[in-house]
């Protein structure tokens, strides 16, 4: 676990999952693949889905993690809050934060990201952390951040 004054980000597991209702939080078809994925693999926790939950209301506010382990010094980041939890700094705050384990691994020394062109919001948050912009491809912004 990660722990921010204000967050606590969490690793998913089938063990979280099953503790939760409908209510708490929707599990999209990503994190389900995830945990699919964990069964056969336990390596993978902690290199896949993170849960996002507020401290001062203990509710999950959003899902953040990587595309996997690190490949060549490399992981991508992905990042959800939903929409009552924005505009908050709750995003920087944990990007920031998982960046930061990242790069405590030795095995990565690089970590890239992408979003929409079109997305105002990731674009600030990711421009907070220095993320770089490295190019295009369609609609979709890449970016990296090198230890």
């Amino acid at each position: 676990m990660i722990e921010t004054s204000r967050l606590k980000i969490l690793p998913v597991d089938q063990q979280i999952v099953n503790k939760l209702s409908p209510e708490d939080y929707e599990i999209h078809g990503f994190i389900k693949k995830y945990l699919e994925n964990l069964k056969e693999d336990a390596s993978l926790l902690g290199w896949g889905v993170w849960f996002v939950i507020e401290k001062e209301s203990g509710r999950i506010i959003g899902d953040i993690g990587f595309k996997g382990k690190p490949d060549n010094n490399l992981v991508e980041i992905g990042y959800g809050i939903i929409p009552s939890a924005q505009n908050k700094g709750y995003a920087t705050e944990s990007v920031q934060s998982i960046i930061e384990w990242a790069f405590a691994s030795a095995d990565v020394h690089k970590v890239t990201a992408e979003c929409l062109a079109d997305n105002t919001a990731s674009i600030k948050v990711l421009e907070k952390l220095n993320m770089k912009q490295t190019g295009r491809e369609g609609d979709m912004l890449k970016w990296e951040l090198v230890n």
